[in-house]
């Protein structure tokens, strides 16, 4: 970006500017990495982003939530250049569009249908999608696969059980869950690579749905585990260096131990906490 360049140079609306700025970025005088993106390159940053919003939202910092959200916004921007470039839809073809739908999908607000409840709004809003042609190539077609794995299974297991596909309760689930975890031992026991990972998959399909029967988000749970593995490992690696150590240099049993210090000093911080 040339050093003679200012937000004064740019005129209109906070999201015109915005999007301005990306158009500048994306000109012969703008930035050489801006100017070689695609839409596929672009898809990592919108993913990281999208996670990025989550994380500072669970960390309860506002300053944190509206810098993640700028930076998300920034690839919708990004992305919709790309698109008016291409000739295809611009910004203002998102926005009408995004309006427009939820105009559609929201006819107790702006038409004459009621809905005093949520469930009767999701009741509506799945309606109004199977009216749109988004379940045309099957009931379950609508579920993006692109989505985390996780999260799409228990998308994909939710709009099934609304069939009466389902366990009657999670003791049903669970149940499946040791069948599943059997199959998974042969499959170890004979060493069948394929076989392993097709029951590891059924296995993980299982918990997903045993999580969904008793609400609990498998993502969410999954996400909050890692988090709190991921402290616990650094209070490891933390104490060891304050000794003179590292994790290199460590036992299992030294580890294992420091391990239980990290749980013993998460109850005590939650009894503060709490």
């Amino acid at each position: 970006m040339p050093s003679s360049y200012n937000n004064d140079q740019i005129t209109g609306t906070k999201l015109t500017k915005l999007t301005e700025l990306m158009k500048l970025l994306r000109s012969p005088r703008g930035c050489p990495w801006d100017r070689i993106q695609t839409r596929e390159s672009i898809i990592p940053f919108v993913l990281e982003e999208a996670y990025e919003v989550v994380g500072a939202i669970e960390s309860g910092q506002d300053a944190r939530v509206k810098e993640e959200l700028g930076d998300l916004l920034l690839q919708v921007v990004f992305l919709s250049e790309l698109a008016r470039e291409a000739g295809s839809f611009d910004i203002d073809d998102v926005i009408e569009g995004s309006m427009e739908k939820m105009t559609r999908r929201h006819p107790h607000v702006f038409g004459d249908v009621t809905a005093n409840t949520p469930e009767e709004v999701l009741k509506n809003w799945s309606e109004i999608k199977k009216a749109e042609g988004k379940e045309d190539n099957g009931y379950l077609a609508g579920i993006c696969t692109a989505l985390p794995a996780l999260l799409r299974a228990h998308k994909v297991s939710k709009k099934a059980a609304k069939t009466g596909f389902d366990w009657k309760d999670a003791a049903g689930a669970i149940e499946k869950f040791d069948e599943e975890l059997a199959e998974l031992k042969e499959a170890v026991n004979n060493k069948d690579q394929r076989h392993i990972e097709e029951e590891l998959g059924d296995l993980l399909f299982t918990v997903v749905n045993i999580g969904r029967l008793l609400k609990v988000n498998p993502e969410e749970a999954l996400r909050k585990t890692t988090t709190k593995f991921t402290s616990r490992f650094h209070f490891i690696e933390q104490s060891l260096s304050a000794k003179g150590s590292s994790l290199e240099e460590a036992s299992v049993e030294e580890m294992e131990e420091l391990w239980a210090r990290a749980k013993t000093e998460e109850k005590k911080q939650a009894i503060t906490d709490g």
